[in-house]
């Protein structure tokens, strides 16, 4: 037998450390109408073989601890790490108050997430307000995230705008919060498939602030035209950037998941096991 180090050396290198998860959103309607609870996605994950869940926060029927810590407690049970809470903070908001308000949002949201366990936030850029200027809507959300990043930072939590509409419907503006941020608790909650037009190029752009990463099954390359998104190809790049983390995949067709997103998540568990090496 091989001595433990010669053992240890000989094994596989891993390429790239990323984890297969799953966006609560996915289960929107199942969760909405009360047909499926957060206890049964944990234990279907659990029984596929995924890594983690991002709690998408809307349809939690409260935020009690008592609630949150039987979440927990279930993920444990199923081996499956819940990493990321979404909320519907917003972050464009042009007056002391309203940002006052959103990072109040927040507080209560890092307290959400702690008690899950969940190392991440995500948050949304919000609209431009009427007669505003992007450059004046990004100094604004910019203002709610710095003080929200000083929050969750003290508790260990990292921030992340999604490019999601609005303010951050293109991956420029979404990179200019992130980056003018300037906070190690600070970052961009990646979505592949959100962006309206050259969407690999978009991704692979805001890829260097990413702090955690959806995935959907199209990506629009030509305005106007998705296309069924190559996961390999969005995975290279996240990997060649040294992202290392989760992807979930953020299923949109609310008529078909039930039927759907198990055959996707076995797929998304296999891409990402094959580029680990």
């Amino acid at each position: 037998m091989l001595p433990a180090a010669a053992r240890l050396h000989s094994e596989p290198v891993t390429r790239y450390q990323i984890r297969a998860g799953l966006v609560a959103y996915s289960y929107r309607k199942e969760l909405g109408d009360k047909t499926m609870t957060y206890p049964d996605i944990i234990r279907m994950l659990g029984d596929w073989g995924i890594d983690g869940l991002d709690c998408t926060a809307y349809w939690f029927p409260d935020t009690s601890p008592e609630y949150l810590a039987s979440l927990r407690k279930a993920a444990f049970k199923s081996g499956v790490q819940i990493y990321n809470a979404g909320t519907r903070v917003r972050l464009c908001q042009p007056t002391q108050d309203g940002q006052a308000a959103q990072v109040e949002e927040i507080k209560k949201w890092v307290d959400v997430a702690d008690r899950l366990g969940a190392s991440h936030i995500r948050v949304f850029g919000g609209n431009v307000p009427k007669d505003a200027t992007e450059e004046q809507a990004i100094g604004w959300a910019v203002e709610t995230m710095k003080r929200g990043a000083e929050i969750s930072g003290s508790r260990g939590i990292t921030l992340g705008v999604e490019d999601d509409g609005g303010l951050t419907t293109a991956a420029g503006p979404t990179i200019e919060i992130a980056r003018r941020t300037a906070s190690p608790w600070a970052g961009i909650n990646a979505d592949s498939g959100n962006l309206r037009v050259d969407g690999y190029n978009g991704f692979e752009s805001m890829v260097p602030y990413a702090t955690s990463v959806h995935l959907k099954t199209h990506v629009t390359v030509t305005a106007g035209k998705p296309e069924p998104a190559d996961w390999p190809r969005l995975l290279e790049i996240l990997g060649k950037s040294g992202y290392k983390g989760y992807v979930g995949l953020e299923y949109e067709d609310q008529d078909n998941s039930a039927a759907q997103v198990p055959g996707l998540m076995q797929k998304l568990r296999q891409v990402t096991r094959q580029v680990q090496g």
